[in-house]
């Protein structure tokens, strides 16, 4: 017979595998994600072509000043600490949130595993309420010849056709610095509209912190163009960096041919 302990985490278990209602509306192709051992950056394989991530793309055109002023202010050591522990709970909260959408039941009884599944169950309690049915969960989304990348859940929330992101945060985010958030989101739906001519009118970043805090970040439809048009300026720097790099890297073969002869 259980007791109240075993009980009560019999109950969160079950929360964690209800089912979303699925629909087939889009038949998404899946693709393969890389690391590129010339560059050392992410880039996807679809269908045989290899595409640049989101991810690459914003953080090779992003200023990185915030984040080397937090590094000399914490340490180098502690930096890379803190970012390995946000990055497993990541990870984990993730894996929990993949698992209840698809209704899977998963556990993870590491002491980080267990703060991500009460970080995912507060997504849940909260977050997907609005949600009526879902197309797909971690997919592959893609712009043929630009960029690619794996958003997390393109779903009908409130009537309307939405990708969401999910994020875990140390501590709650000012709106002034998820910048990149948004970017990533108007990407995947620019990408999404034009592969399966879709009309994906919001956009949603769901955060929650380790002490439960959740917090959500909504855009539609004049916002959300505002932000494709952002993130394309960003992708014109990213092929203008990538250009410029590549002739460098010529430059230098030409002279070390001229040296050699």
């Amino acid at each position: 017979m259980m007791d109240e302990k075993d009980l009560k985490e019999y109950e969160e278990n079950i929360k964690l595998v209800s089912r979303l209602k699925k629909s087939n509306k889009y038949n998404y192709i899946q693709g393969t994600s890389i690391t590129d051992h010339g560059t050392g950056n992410r880039v996807y394989d679809i269908v045989g072509t290899r595409l640049p991530s989101v991810t690459t793309i914003l953080g090779r055109t992003k200023n990185q000043q915030f984040l080397k002023d937090w590094k000399a202010k914490v340490g180098e050591a502690n930096a890379e600490r803190i970012k390995n522990l946000s990055s497993k709970r990541g990870t984990s909260m993730h894996k929990f949130l993949e698992n209840h959408i698809q209704g899977v039941g998963y556990d993870d009884l590491t002491g980080i595993g267990q703060e991500a599944k009460a970080m995912a169950q507060k997504i849940i309690d909260i977050g997907f309420t609005p949600i009526e049915e879902y197309y797909g969960s971690e997919i592959t989304l893609y712009y043929p010849g630009l960029y690619a990348g794996s958003t997390d859940l393109v779903c009908n929330h409130n009537g309307l056709d939405t990708i969401i992101d999910f994020k875990q945060s140390n501590r709650p985010k000012r709106e002034e610095w998820i910048d990149d958030y948004y970017l990533q989101i108007a990407a995947y739906a620019m990408a999404h509209d034009h592969v399966y001519g879709s009309k994906i009118r919001q956009g949603i970043i769901m955060v929650c912190t380790p002490d439960l805090y959740y917090q959500e970040f909504k855009f539609q439809d004049a916002d959300l163009r505002s932000w494709k048009h952002k993130f394309l300026k960003r992708l014109d720097m990213y092929n203008d960096l990538i250009h410029d790099e590549k002739e460098q890297a010529n430059v230098k073969l030409d002279a070390d041919d001229f040296n050699k002869a």
